[in-house]
């Protein structure tokens, strides 16, 4: 039972995570980026079933984007350090924070050697910046809101 409800947990995030790219691939993919569905980022501080939910959700979210084989292994290993990290904050305040960290290091440096020598050409500094200012708006401005909502039905969702 126990094994069950983890696999489901971690593929209705997976699932929720990918709808959420799709649905909002505008804002999803660039140097200028608030991927919505990094606001799920917070859901390892309710269970760890998060980490491969996100993971997996990353993963087919890069398979179908547009950076091909970097994003598919990068992006996906990226959203597993900063999900994994995010299970081990040892307070709620701090577990948006890896999230925005990993990737505005990880993706910043992947879109700044996707776009090097392109009319669109930034330096790794500024692209990093600006990842980390998209995630801080997911994960900050609509995560920890998130988190503060489903602190009141955890025992419901996540037990």
């Amino acid at each position: 039972m126990k094994k069950t409800k983890y696999l489901t947990q971690a593929a209705m995030i997976a699932a929720l995570y990918v709808v959420l790219v799709e649905v909002f691939k505008p804002f999803s993919y660039g140097i200028m980026q608030v991927r919505i569905a990094e606001v799920l980022t917070v859901l390892p501080f309710f269970t760890p079933a998060a980490i491969p939910g996100l993971t997996v959700g990353a993963l087919v979210s890069n398979i179908i984007g547009p950076y091909g084989i970097l994003d598919i292994v990068f992006g996906s290993l990226a959203t597993l350090i900063a999900a994994y990290l995010s299970y081990k904050m040892p307070k709620k305040v701090l577990v948006p924070i890896p999230p925005i960290l990993v990737n505005a290091v990880i993706i910043g440096a992947m879109l700044y050697y996707i776009f090097l020598g392109t009319p669109d050409e930034m330096g790794l500094l500024p692209i990093m910046g600006w990842v980390g200012l998209g995630q801080l708006i997911a994960c900050y401005g609509l995560g920890y809101p998130l988190m503060s909502i489903l602190e009141k039905y955890k025992k419901n969702i996540f037990s």
